[in-house]
Parts: C-alpha cells; sequence; structure tokens
C-alpha cells in the first residue's frame, strides 16, 4: 500500500501522516529526511544535491526522483510526505511503481485556508531541547507554563521562519509549484480532499478518523 500526503506547508501533513502510519503499519517517507540523509552520507546523489543547495538552486527531479525511488523500492507499505511535488515527478513515481508491481491507494490532500496556516503556525514554539523537540501553539495548544515545555521542562523558542511574511511566501511556492497535484490527481481518480477547520478542538482526531476511512473505503 502506497499513500501520498499533500497539502501545504504546515496543513498538518506530518502530524496525520504518522497517525496514518501507525494504522496501517506503513513507513513515513519524507522528501526532507532523505535529503539530509543523503547529503550527511556523502552518497552520490547526495553530494549532487548538495551542489545545488549550497547555491541556493533546486535540486532537479532527476536527483529528487532518484533519490526517492532508491530508498522506497524495497518498501512494500508507504506513506509519502513531499513527494511528488510536480507534475513531472507525479508521472515518475507513476512509471516506477508500474514497474515494481506497487499500488498507489490514496492521495489524502489536506486543505486549509491560507490564513488559518498562517495564524497557527506564526504561533507554533518548539522545545529548544533538540532530543524532545515538543511543538506547541501558544493559540491553539499552548503549553501548561508559558514559555516551558510540557513534557521535559525546557525553554520553548520559535523558528525564525516562522513569521508571516515568510509563511505567505512558503505557500505561494507550494500554490505555484504543488498545487497542479490536486488537479493531477483528481483526474487519476485517486484524491480524496479533506477540508480542515482548525478552530475545532479536536482536529486532529477528526481528521485522522476522517483520512483512515476514506482510505480503508478505497482499499476494500
Amino acid at each position: 500500500m502506497y499513500i501520498i500526503m499533500l497539502g501545504a506547508p504546515g496543513s498538518g501533513k506530518g502530524t496525520i501522516g504518522a497517525e496514518i502510519c501507525n494504522e496501517f503499519g506503513l513507513k513515513h517517507v519524507a522528501t526532507g529526511d532523505i535529503f539530509r540523509n543523503e547529503i550527511k552520507n556523502q552518497t552520490e546523489l547526495g553530494k549532487k544535491a548538495s551542489e545545488y543547495i549550497s547555491q541556493g538552486k533546486l535540486v532537479p527531479d532527476e536527483i529528487t526522483i532518484a533519490m526517492v525511488e532508491s530508498n522506497i523500492k524495497d518498501l512494500q507499505g508507504v506513506l509519502l510526505d513531499g513527494f511528488p511535488r510536480t507534475t513531472d515527478q507525479a508521472e515518475a513515481l507513476k512509471a516506477f511503481m508500474k514497474e515494481n508491481n506497487k499500488e498507489l491507494v490514496a492521495v489524502i490532500n489536506l486543505n486549509v485556508p491560507d490564513e488559518d496556516i498562517v495564524k497557527r503556525t506564526s504561533s507554533r514554539v518548539i522545545c529548544s531541547n533538540k532530543n524532545c523537540g515538543a511543538s506547541f501553539n501558544t493559540v491553539f495548544m499552548p503549553p501548561k507554563v508559558e514559555g516551558i515545555c510540557d513534557k521535559c521542562g525546557s525553554k520553548l523558542t520559535k523558528r525564525e521562519d516562522d513569521n508571516p511574511d515568510t509563511i505567505r511566501e512558503r505557500l505561494q511556492i507550494y500554490h505555484d509549484q504543488t498545487e497542479p497535484l490536486i488537479e493531477y490527481y483528481k483526474n487519476e481518480e485517486l484524491l480524496e480532499t479533506i477540508d480542515i477547520d482548525i478552530y475545532i478542538e479536536d482536529i486532529k482526531e477528526r481528521t485522522t478518523a476522517e483520512a483512515i476511512k476514506r482510505i480503508n473505503e478505497r482499499n476494500h
């Protein structure tokens, strides 16, 4: 079983994706993690990617595709987070899956209004203890003690790029580059769009339950 998570930065792909992985026993494969590991291990693909990244350039599709394929070719159950980002990558993934007898069951698209993402992401704080990494939100999920991590007691900090202007820039890049995938997978009859209201208290549980329900319906 293969599943793709779509959604703008800050839409909750990582959180909901982790719950889906737990439910179906899938391996969570995030493109960002693949890049970091390939570069850290100085693989040939990692070296090529690093050259582009160090110059502030986008890594070409062929390198990204090769990295992802080499990391998933031996896996039977995968949730892809951050890939594909373009329709060319989607076409390459489709060909890869056909060649390797793998099945894409569903594409879960988390739809959150931009201004809701800006509000939620700009109020996010994270634990300064890298071994903990817990995340809180001063508006929607505040810590019990202001500025202090509930889990380990370390100081909570704010990421430099979690400011409204930077968040809107990331959202615009998403709309320009990745949003065409929504129409692509709609035409492939694989798309499941879940509209999210971030002001609902149990939004994580509701969204997870809805995503699992739709995957089960497609898988039977």
